[in-house]
């Protein structure tokens, strides 16, 4: 497995799928990036750069764990760029992962030709989901058979009474099945310091990245999945609405990993957009 160097000298590992020309692919949680997979079949038209965030995966962990912090991984993108050699780059983000794009885009609009985020998250633009927007889209769901226990879960997460993160699983996937069962054990964090640490003080400076993406010219692209409680395509939408010209999709039947849901769909609007 390849790796390269972050600027405090963290040596960070990187996969690699498909041909052609590179996407770089920035993984949520923070979490192995291997639940990414070939995102669906999307290594069939672009070469994917997926690294794994610092203390995930294959990477190693950081002598100065302050580093986990969201904004700091963004000199790990701009290092793994360098690496590749890329004047200018595609990039891809998902859920969690969207926030150091986003911040990265920013930072240095001059090297992102294409940027796609896929179920992202907000905290970088500072907008916060509120319980009544993943509520309207957990009730999409009603007709579901787990749907009772998963709602009664997700209700006292948002009242602060419950954590019980592995019941509500079933709303992150458009198909609750076996195969959906395996991704979200896979998709799971297992470096806890770094998830909490991902959002530690300072972390995001909303008001000067919406500045910053005020005057930004860069294609970018939001797809949201219908069925997505973590990234609701209403708060997705409200995220577009700072990027100037921004396309807006939302996946029919999809969750939080459209490419698991659906392959076909999701790889044929991304790669349109990136084409």
């Amino acid at each position: 497995m390849p790796t390269f160097t972050a600027p405090d000298g963290t040596r960070l590992a990187y996969r690699i799928h498909g041909d052609g020309d590179p996407l770089l692919c920035v993984p949520g949680g923070p979490a192995d990036s291997s639940y990414l997979g070939d995102l669906g079949g999307l290594s069939a038209h672009r070469r994917l750069i997926v690294p794994d965030l610092r203390g995930t995966g294959r990477s190693a962990v950081p002598a100065d764990t302050s580093s986990y912090r969201c904004d700091r991984l963004v000199e790990d993108i701009e290092a793994l760029r360098a690496h590749l050699g890329l004047a200018r780059t595609d990039l891809l983000a998902h859920s969690a992962g969207a926030n150091p794009a986003t911040q990265y885009l920013a930072r240095y609009p001059d090297r992102v030709r294409r940027l796609a985020l896929i179920t992202p998250g907000t905290r970088a633009v500072g907008l916060t989901i509120s319980a009544e927007a993943r509520r309207e889209v957990a009730r999409l769901r009603r007709d579901e058979p787990w749907y009772p226990a998963a709602f009664a879960a997700l209700e006292a997460i948002t009242e602060g009474t419950g954590s019980d993160w592995e019941a509500v699983s079933p709303f992150f996937h458009g198909r609750w099945d076996a195969a959906a069962r395996r991704h979200q054990a896979a998709s799971r964090p297992d470096n806890t310091e770094a998830v909490t640490l991902f959002a530690a003080e300072g972390a995001f400076d909303p008001q000067a990245t919406r500045a910053a993406l005020a005057g930004c010219r860069t294609a970018v692209l939001l797809l949201a999945g219908e069925f997505d409680v973590n990234s609701p395509p209403r708060s997705v939408a409200e995220s577009a609405a700072l990027f100037p010209g921004a396309t807006f999709v939302v996946q029919r039947g999809a969750g939080h990993y459209p490419w698991l849901d659906d392959a076909e769909r999701f790889v044929a609007s991304t790669a349109a957009f990136l084409a």
